[in-house]
């Protein structure tokens, strides 16, 4: 088997010109490489430790952390279909993952340095967190983009699936590592497993949570080598980057155009624009509202986001084997649909009563990890989110990858970038402008149940192409 890609056109539906499988593997290795950062830093332990140690109160940390992630996502709107574009005219999309992960290392290692009480800690924690989510998403973008030459378009849900599968891994076991090795409670001074942490962490000043950005930014570096070895890259066009650049925005503009002539793409890049911003917003505030509400620490978020992950990484490899079998739409607006009553499901928690009006009794002492009712049903709720925002994410760039024409996969994955992006600013604006008017979190939450709703009534009706042979 040739391990060059196929060029773009009729060759690249061959079978044999496909890559081996170390190309894939490599490929898929992005994810993990990438996930810590999603994981760590964006939802299990960072993001609620800004929230609740470096900000007044958590209901502020909340609309903070909104406004950066808003901020993020506007800037991602703007590059991502136009990077795509350029990479498209110029070829390789390595030189792109490249730059972006340097952005993403520095920015993570940067987090560092927002110590509680330090000097300018949360503008320095925002700013740094910020840039690396537009990093870490633009990179995605063009990793996205080799997957029409690498496998069949039969097996473009599996490989998908494998892609998340090992990103969630790859969270689970930076979780571990964080939980059982680094991240002490300032209270015991000892890790989750009753060990005191590596290279002198202190607890006091909260050195186990600061230290996911430079880990982050560490196992980037080390696992992305692989899919820069292994996995082969478009060959270049021969275009300057000028050259590369001008044709770039053109295509961008026909790829526009193209798309709006075409009612069941516009509706996709619709859906996906919705959807995806409730992802975003519910990832970025699970954690945070676990904190807020029932008063969760590090190891309570961190376990949490261990069984999340381990159902995540199931959810991804089953719905990878769905995606194929059934379609990627079945699979996303199944899951839309279990995200929605998911959310209702967390409304209905508090922290002394479930259902909205059925009191509970407080947790008592020797109860363990999550004593209460409503912490049980919260942790239960949660393995569901994460047995199904796989198969969804998944699912979009399956569905994506099937219907366009591989040697223009990187400006139609900029698009795809660019709905799930363009207003991924307005779902934490939502939920920041929510919390902050209503003074409650449960208010913020409760937007992302009109998104995933929204997306999946735009979904519905829009038709799967397969892509030809």
């Amino acid at each position: 088997m040739s391990a060059t890609p196929p060029s773009p056109g009729p060759a690249a539906a061959d079978p044999v010109s496909y890559p081996p499988r170390r190309a894939i593997a490599g490929w898929a290795l992005f994810d993990w490489a990438c996930q810590p950062f999603f994981t760590l830093v964006t939802t299990f332990v960072f993001a609620p430790f800004f929230a609740a140690a470096l900000t007044p109160d958590p209901v502020e940390g909340q609309a903070l952390w909104g406004y950066a992630t808003a901020a993020a996502g506007l800037c991602l709107a703007l590059l991502s279909p136009v990077l795509g574009s350029v990479a498209d005219a110029a070829g390789p999309r390595k030189p792109w993952i490249a730059a972006c992960g340097a952005v993403l290392s520095v920015a993570c290692a940067a987090l560092w340095f927002a110590a509680p009480g330090a000097a300018f800690a949360v503008p320095i924690a925002l700013v740094a967190f910020a840039f690396a989510t537009i990093a870490a998403e633009v990179a995605a973008v063009f990793n996205n983009a080799m997957m029409p030459f690498l496998v069949p378009p039969e097996r473009l849900g599996r490989l998908s699936g494998l892609g998340w599968a090992l990103g969630y891994a790859g969270g689970l076991l930076s979780l571990v590592i964080v939980l059982g090795f680094l991240a002490a409670t300032p209270e015991t001074g000892r890790t989750y497993f009753g060990i005191e942490p590596l290279f002198g962490l202190d607890p006091a000043v909260r050195e186990g949570d600061r230290i996911v950005g430079p880990l982050s930014a560490a196992w980037f570096l080390v696992f992305v080598i692989p899919m820069f070895l292994f996995t082969p890259d478009v060959p270049r066009t021969g275009r300057r980057w000028r050259e590369a650049a001008s044709e770039g925005v053109a295509r961008l503009r026909d790829t526009i155009v193209e798309a709006r002539r075409d009612g069941g793409i516009i509706r996709f890049l619709a859906a996906n624009m919705v959807y995806q911003d409730g992802l975003v917003a519910l990832f970025a505030f699970g954690g945070i509202y676990g904190a807020g509400v029932f008063g969760w620490g590090a190891t309570e978020l961190g376990v949490f986001g261990i069984l999340l992950t381990i159902t995540g990484t199931i959810g991804a490899l089953i719905g990878g084997r769905l995606d194929d079998r059934l379609g990627p739409k079945r699979v996303i607006l199944g899951g839309l649909a279990l995200l929605a009553l998911v959310c209702v499901g967390i409304l209905s928690l508090g922290r002394d009563h479930v259902g909205f009006v059925v009191a509970t009794a407080p947790p008592a002492p020797g109860d363990g990890l999550y004593g209460s009712l409503p912490e049980k049903c919260f942790v239960a709720l949660g393995l569901v989110i994460g047995a199904v925002a796989g198969p969804v994410q998944a699912g979009s760039r399956s569905l994506l990858a099937r219907i366009v024409p591989p040697g223009d996969a990187g400006r139609y994955f900029g698009l795809l970038a660019l709905s799930g992006k363009v207003t991924s600013f307005m779902a934490p604006l939502c939920v920041a402008l929510a919390t902050d008017l209503a003074g409650s979190q449960s208010a913020g939450l409760a937007v992302l149940i009109a998104f995933f709703a929204a997306g999946a009534v735009l979904l519905a009706p829009v038709p799967v192409r397969r892509a030809s042979a």
